[in-house]
């Protein structure tokens, strides 16, 4: 149970630091980055409840959120190349640009 614990503070310091990433940060790639954090944190504890719960549930759906995490980066990422190749921007603020 100790090392169940461990893992599930781990899992929330990890997503707690990619939270505070995106709640600070203004830059797109940071953001981005700290996004990956937090499902990594979540990833961790699915994977350590699952371990202590003996199911093979936890393992399922932390598949299906690197699922989602890994098409997250690749339609983000393009997204951000696109955005600094057309206008030049870096940060998220600058974004709010676009409606006008």
């Amino acid at each position: 149970m100790e090392l169940v614990k461990l893992y599930v503070i781990l899992g929330i310091f990890v997503f707690l630091v990619g939270l505070l990433g995106v709640v600070i940060r203004k830059n797109l790639i940071t953001l981005l980055v700290s996004t990956e954090l937090m499902l990594n944190g979540i990833n961790l504890v699915l994977v350590a409840l699952d371990r202590y719960f003996k199911n093979v549930e936890g393992q399922i759906l932390s598949l299906f959120v690197m699922a989602v995490a890994a098409s997250e980066v690749a339609i983000g990422l393009g997204l951000i190349v696109s955005l600094f190749r057309l206008r030049g921007y870096e940060g998220s603020s600058e974004i709010t640009h676009l409606r006008e």
